[in-house]
C-alpha cells in the first residue's frame, strides 16, 4: 500500500511539473498549446501568450491573446480569434506540420484561426519576444515567415510599426475592441493615411467608423503640427520613415526598464498613452486625445480656424468670411467659410500668400509633396497652379525643408496660443486682401523720395 502511494504522488507531482513547464516556442507538428495548460512565455518573461476570457466571470467566450507576464492586472494587447471566440476550453495552438502555418482549433478541431504564409515550409518554430511580438519563424533560413505587430488589435507597443508596407500594401492599424468583453473590431480606428496615386502627405488620423474624429497633423520631422507634445522628452523617442517601400511610425523607451502602450478605446472614443506606475502597481494616463473641441475633426468647417481660449472658439482664416452668416451667429460652423475676394488665375502677379504661424496643418487628403524642394520653389510651385490654396515645408527642422502643398477648400486647422508649437502655413490670396505696401517697402519708397 505504501509503495503504490508513493507511485500516485510521483506520477501526481511529474504531471504538474509537466503542465507548469514554462513553454519557451512550439515546433511543427511537436509541440502545442492548449487551453488549460501552460502559457508561451517569452524568453526574459515580458509576456505571455494564452487563454483568456475578457470582461466578468460570466464571459465563458475563449480567446487566444498575448498579455504582460508581470503586470498583476492582466493586459491584454493582442488577440488572434478576435471575432471567432472559441465557447468551451477545447482551444489548441499548434503548427500545421505539411505548410508550416500557425493554427487555432477549437470545437471539434474545427480551424477557428491561422496564418496565411505565402510561401510553405516544413521547419517552422513560434517564439515570443520579449517586445510582445508572437514570431513564426523558418529555422532553415532563420527568417521571420510572419508576426503579430503586423496585425494589431487596439494596441501600439514599443518598436511596433504604425503603418504602410507598400510592397505588399500592408496597412498596420489600430482597431478597438467593440467593449470590454468583446474584442472584435469595433468602428473606432487609427492608423497613417495616404494615397499613393495622389501622392498626398501622409498624416494621423483616427475615424469613428468612415468619418475622420481626430486628426493629429503631419510629421514634420520632430513631430506633429496637431500634437507638439510629441516632441521630443526624457521618456520617448519617437522614429517616422517616409520611403518608397514603407512609410510607418515607430516610439522606443529610453528607460527600458519603463513598461508603456498606446491603445483606443470604443467606449470613449480616446486614444490614450499609458505607462505602468510600479508602485502604485496600476496605469497611468500621460495623454489622451482628443483633449478639447479644437480637437474635433473639423470642427470650425472649411477655411476656418479654431482658437480654443477664444468664445466662440471659430473663426474664419483673414480673408475668409462666414458662408452663412446668421448660422455662424448662431454657433453652427459646419459650412465654413468662403472667401472674401475671389482669386484671379489668370493672372498669377495678382495673388501672394498670408503666412500664419503656430497652427496644426490642415487636412492631407487634397495636397502634394516633395521632400527635396526649398519653400521658394514650393511658392513658386504652387502659384503656377490655379488649384494650390497654400504650401508649407514638409520637414521644420533647422530653417526647413520640404515642400507641401493644399488644393481646394482648407480644413481642420486650429491654432495654439503658446510659442513653439504648430507649424506656419502660407495661404494664397488675391493682393486687396493683402497690405498694399508692407512697412519696410514704405520706409524704403519713403527715403529714396526725399533723396
Amino acid at each position: 500500500m505504501a509503495i503504490f502511494t508513493f507511485r500516485l504522488i510521483t506520477v501526481i507531482l511529474v504531471s504538474y511539473t509537466v503542465s507548469s513547464a514554462i513553454i519557451e516556442s512550439i515546433n511543427d507538428g511537436v509541440e502545442c498549446l492548449y487551453d488549460g495548460g501552460s502559457p508561451l512565455v517569452s524568453k526574459g518573461a515580458s509576456f505571455e501568450l494564452g487563454f483568456f476570457s475578457p470582461g466578468s466571470s460570466n464571459n465563458k467566450n475563449r480567446y487566444l491573446g498575448i498579455w504582460y507576464k508581470n503586470i498583476p492586472v492582466r493586459t491584454v494587447v493582442w488577440v488572434a480569434n478576435r471575432c471567432s471566440p472559441i465557447k468551451d476550453s477545447s482551444g489548441l495552438l499548434k503548427i500545421n506540420k505539411s505548410n508550416g502555418n500557425l493554427m487555432l482549433l477549437g470545437v471539434n478541431k474545427s480551424v477557428v484561426w491561422s496564418t496565411s504564409l505565402l510561401k510553405q515550409t516544413q521547419q517552422t518554430k513560434l517564439h515570443l519576444l520579449d517586445n510582445g511580438d508572437l514570431v513564426l519563424r523558418d529555422e532553415i533560413s532563420n527568417t521571420i515567415l510572419w508576426r503579430s505587430f503586423d496585425y494589431p488589435s487596439d494596441t501600439l507597443l514599443p518598436e511596433m510599426k504604425l503603418g504602410w508596407d507598400l510592397r505588399t500594401v500592408l496597412n498596420r492599424h489600430l482597431s478597438a475592441w467593440k467593449n470590454f468583453e468583446d474584442p472584435c473590431p469595433g468602428d473606432f480606428t487609427f492608423g497613417i493615411e495616404l494615397n499613393q496615386k495622389l501622392h498626398n502627405f501622409p498624416e494621423f488620423c483616427m475615424r469613428k467608423g468612415f468619418a475622420k474624429f481626430y486628426r493629429s497633423g503631419p510629421w514634420n520631422g520632430i513631430g506633429t503640427s496637431g500634437a507638439p507634445e510629441l516632441k521630443l522628452n526624457s521618456l520617448f523617442y519617437y522614429n517616422f520613415v517616409l520611403t518608397d517601400d514603407e512609410v510607418y511610425y515607430v516610439y522606443g523607451m529610453k528607460n527600458k526598464s519603463a513598461i508603456s502602450r498606446i491603445v483606443i478605446n470604443q467606449t470613449t472614443l480616446v486614444r490614450e498613452r499609458l505607462i505602468w506606475i510600479e508602485e502604485k502597481q496600476t496605469w497611468k494616463r500621460y495623454l489622451s486625445v482628443p483633449r478639447d473641441d479644437c480637437d474635433n475633426y473639423g470642427v470650425c468647417g472649411v477655411n476656418g480656424n479654431c482658437v480654443i481660449g477664444d468664445n466662440p472658439i471659430c473663426h474664419c482664416l483673414k480673408g475668409f468670411k462666414p458662408k452663412f452668416q446668421e448660422k455662424w451667429n448662431e454657433m453652427d460652423w459646419s459650412d465654413g467659410c468662403m472667401r472674401n475676394v475671389p482669386l484671379n488665375c489668370k493672372d498669377r502677379n495678382r495673388d501672394g500668400f498670408l503666412k500664419i504661424s503656430g497652427v496644426k496643418l490642415p487636412d492631407t487628403s487634397d495636397s502634394w509633396w516633395n521632400k527635396q524642394m526649398n519653400l521658394k520653389d514650393c511658392k513658386g510651385r504652387c502659384l503656377n497652379n490655379c488649384s494650390c490654396m497654400a504650401y508649407s515645408n514638409s520637414d521644420i527642422r533647422g530653417e526647413g525643408s520640404g515642400c507641401v502643398i493644399w488644393f481646394g477648400d482648407l480644413i481642420d486647422i486650429r491654432q495654439f496660443s503658446s510659442g513653439g508649437q504648430g507649424q506656419d502655413l502660407h495661404i494664397r490670396m488675391p493682393h486687396s486682401e493683402l497690405s498694399t505696401i508692407p512697412p519696410n517697402l514704405f520706409h524704403l519708397l519713403f527715403c529714396l523720395w526725399l533723396h
